[in-house]
């Protein structure tokens, strides 16, 4: 197995706070990879620190063999990075937005135009250049920001609660194009709230308090918990570390 990413014992502290708590795991190439855990719980912090944006107290990581403490820089330009908030420009048009960020990426001419025009069919946006990106729903937005994540041509996308308070059609849609990109052999971290999003996931971590609990594929999961689905799974997990944290005892972890 070749690895697009990998941690170990990765560790933040925010002054007294630990927001993550020697976090270690390995994501395939090419594989769709779920992180999940409820708000707070740490998964933003990691995938902030695995992006180069942010910089772990302590414990190691790579990212496409650079070094996420020395080579931060180089990561990325190797990886597209996709927040829950819509983080483009929303007084410009779609069109508009897409050339911004190919001149950030350096892409010019002919090249950039075909990315462009590629781009804008994958994520159904023909017809809507022009539309001030202010304008459009939260679905046809995120479809944008995942365009311009796009334009580079990353091997890692990283999407952090992509589709948050998005449509149920638009969510579908998203993840049509995620798996898309993944059998393209473009790997793919996203956390999420979602468990049908999950269940599609080659393989997923939950972290709680900071903690990596358990780690493994939606059907591993499911068969280890005895639990009919993977909200099942998670709703018993979190209700467990919580009581266990009410009688004063410590979050075990993977």
């Amino acid at each position: 197995m070749t690895a697009a990413i990998s941690c170990e014992n990765l560790t933040k502290k925010f002054g007294a706070l630990l927001a993550v708590d020697n976090v270690s795991m390995t994501i395939p190439k090419g594989s769709i990879v779920g992180f999940l855990g409820p708000n707070g719980s740490g998964k933003s912090t990691v995938i902030r620190m695995l992006s180069g944006i942010l910089t772990p107290t302590s414990g190691t990581g790579q990212v496409l063999g650079y070094n996420i403490l020395t080579d931060s820089e180089r990561i990325k330009h190797h990886i597209g990075y996709m927040s829950q908030k819509f983080s483009l420009y929303e007084e410009l048009s779609v069109s508009d937005n897409l050339d911004f960020y190919a001149g950030i990426y350096g892409l010019k001419g002919e090249s950039a135009r075909k990315k462009k025009a590629e781009l804008i069919d994958m994520a159904g946006l023909t017809g809507r250049e022009k539309q001030i990106a202010g304008s459009l729903s939260g679905g046809w937005k995120q479809r944008l920001a995942l365009s311009c994540a796009l334009l580079h041509d990353p091997e890692i996308l990283i999407l952090d609660e992509p589709t948050a308070g998005v449509d149920p059609v638009s969510r579908r849609i998203f993840w049509e194009v995620i798996r898309e990109l993944a059998k393209r052999g473009i790997t793919v971290l996203v956390s999420t709230h979602y468990m049908d999003e999950a269940e599609t996931c080659d393989f997923i971590y939950f972290i709680f308090f900071g903690k990596l609990l358990i780690s493994g594929t939606p059907l591993e999961l499911k068969e280890q918990a005895k639990a009919a689905t993977l909200d099942d799974v998670f709703i018993g997990l979190v209700e467990s570390q919580e009581n266990n944290l009410l009688r004063g005892g410590e979050l075990p972890h993977a």
